[in-house]
């Protein structure tokens, strides 16, 4: 089943293909791949690394997988966001995300986060959750924009939650 790409006003979150992500964690793009400066960075190839172990585990994963926040515009790949796998137990799926340093502060974290809340709740999730370390108040403050709340943390992290 071929998953659609997410349109919002200014991106696009295009699912990744097994080439694709293949081609990330070896920091290795393909004459048609647009990649900004900073791209990829190390949570896109673990991420990416993760979505094909879990593809090799568990088979295509449908639209609890990972990917790219590409600009509509101009169509560069200026970071990542998807889910860590299927919602869990308790029917939460968990997100993350990042952009490139020179598109940082624009709001495209939370523009992308939002579009990928949406996913989840279309797919029939009970809700989902994040975390960040204690210190990224900018993450913090994307989770939150996108509607997610603080439930609580460690020394070093803080998790978020959303329910449906």
């Amino acid at each position: 089943m071929k998953i659609p790409s997410v349109a919002t006003a200014r991106l696009l979150l295009h699912p990744m293909t097994v080439d694709e992500a293949e081609r990330v964690v070896a920091r290795a793009p393909h004459a048609g791949d647009d990649w900004a400066e900073g791209y990829p960075g190390d949570g896109d190839v673990r991420s990416s690394t993760a979505f094909l172990r879990g593809v090799a585990e568990r088979g295509a994963p449908g639209v609890y997988q990972v990917y790219q926040i590409r600009l509509r515009d101009s169509g560069a790949t200026v970071g990542g966001i998807g889910f860590h796998g299927p919602p869990d137990a308790e029917g939460f799926a968990t997100v993350g995300y990042g952009v490139v340093p020179s598109v940082r502060g624009k709001g495209y974290a939370t523009e992308a986060l939002r579009a990928l809340v949406g996913v989840a709740r279309e797919a029939g999730a009970a809700g989902v959750r994040g975390d960040a370390d204690l210190a990224n108040t900018a993450s913090h403050r994307v989770m939150e924009a996108a509607g997610l709340r603080p439930e609580g943390g460690s020394d070093t992290l803080r998790r978020f939650r959303l329910e449906f």
